[in-house]
């Protein structure tokens, strides 16, 4: 039997697919070059518009592959040329987990700190300076650190004491900090500590209070006007507020698409969304935008879930996908590029998928 590869489907116009091919777009899984599914441990994307992004793959060495557009050095292998197959990430040995922003990348380390490359005209890689890097550079004065979350412009983590600290763009209150001032080196978010989890849109927030302080709580904050905080609003908030939790039982994993966002919840593992429905991306039925989270219909045994530029992508407990919300270029993965209100069948190639990702302003996604 033909060892498993990391798949991808949806727009390659930058060679986001990491195929080898330019070709404009796919419509059900092409596979990634070079890399077995074995070999994989963490995936992640990138993006910053319809037709542009790129892909991040940790590996069981850990070492990270890049691939897809490479105009701001968001690839980290020195250059500024996009390249269509995975290449490795220079100067990085010891990654234990990735993430891809709009035209950059982070990575967190063995030793709990953490590094980025790409764009820095915000200061979103966060090392004290606005200009770009094609190579991994530290973030300042970070440490500690369990988890990292990237969005369009800015970037957040995950310290162990519970604490989020956030950098980059901040027009709209993305860093959570109470102003609108870019910050080119990691400040704490107000006023938020137990948290378990964090997300990342393009230009807001969302952290799951752990279960200990509440029974899993959703906070947000940042850009608000399609709803995407979930607190019965369209007002941008530039400190932590709490997401009205229309749900019963806890949320166990959250996760933002540009606009809208995604909580998993409860012992049955039910997927709700709000915010942005442009495209029907919350699932629901409708493209009515909604400003507090509703349920998405026919959806249980939800294990991991993930969000593109309009569209999502959910991993269920039989190891399959589906997908929902826009499809102009094939990011469904069901072999059209007709957009769906509700979630069809993505055809992954794929047998016991284990990871899944989307570009918070991309129109592609990732399996393995």
């Amino acid at each position: 039997m033909a060892e498993k590869r990391l798949k991808s489907w949806g727009n390659n116009r930058a060679g986001q697919l990491g195929d080898g091919t330019w070709t404009d777009f796919r419509t059900t899984a092409t596979t990634v070059l070079g890399l077995t599914s074995a070999e994989v441990v963490k995936i992640a994307a990138g993006g910053s518009g319809s037709a542009t992004g790129h892909g991040l793959a940790l590996l069981t060495d850990r070492t990270v592959q890049s691939w897809g557009a490479n105009g701001s050095g968001q690839l980290g292998d020195g250059s500024v040329f996009s390249h269509n197959a995975p290449g490795q990430v220079v100067n990085l040995s010891n990654a234990t987990d990735i993430a891809g922003g709009g035209k950059h990348s982070l990575a967190l380390l063995a030793d709990q700190t953490v590094v980025a490359w790409g764009q820095n005209n915000y200061g979103q890689l966060g090392n004290g300076t606005n200009m770009d890097s094609s190579v991994p550079v530290r973030v300042e004065g970070l440490n500690k650190v369990i988890a990292i979350a990237a969005g369009l412009n800015h970037s957040v983590a995950l310290r162990e004491d519970g604490t989020v600290w956030a950098w980059g763009y901040n027009i709209s209150g993305q860093l959570g900090d109470g102003t609108s001032s870019n910050r080119n080196v990691p400040a704490p978010v107000n006023d938020l500590t137990g948290v378990a989890g964090i997300a990342a849109g393009a230009n807001h927030n969302l952290a799951l209070v752990g279960p200990a302080n509440g029974g899993g709580v959703v906070m947000a904050w940042g850009y608000n006007a399609t709803g995407q905080l979930g607190d019965n609003s369209t007002v941008n908030r530039y400190a932590p507020v709490k997401t009205q939790d229309t749900w019963s039982g806890e949320v166990v994993r959250i996760a933002a698409g540009c606009n809208h966002s995604l909580a998993v919840t409860g012992t049955t593992n039910t997927l709700h969304a709000w915010g942005q429905n442009t495209s029907g991306q919350l699932g629901d039925g409708t493209t009515d935008y909604r400003i507090t989270p509703v349920p998405v219909p026919g959806l249980a045994g939800v294990q991991l879930v993930a969000g593109g530029r309009e569209h999502t992508i959910a991993l269920l407990g039989d190891n399959t996908v589906r997908s929902w919300g826009a499809n102009g270029s094939g990011q469904l993965g069901n072999g059209t590029t007709t957009d769906s209100l509700t979630p069809v069948t993505t055809l992954t190639a794929l047998t016991g998928v284990d990871k899944i990702a989307a570009p918070i302003g991309g129109d592609f996604s990732l399996a393995n």
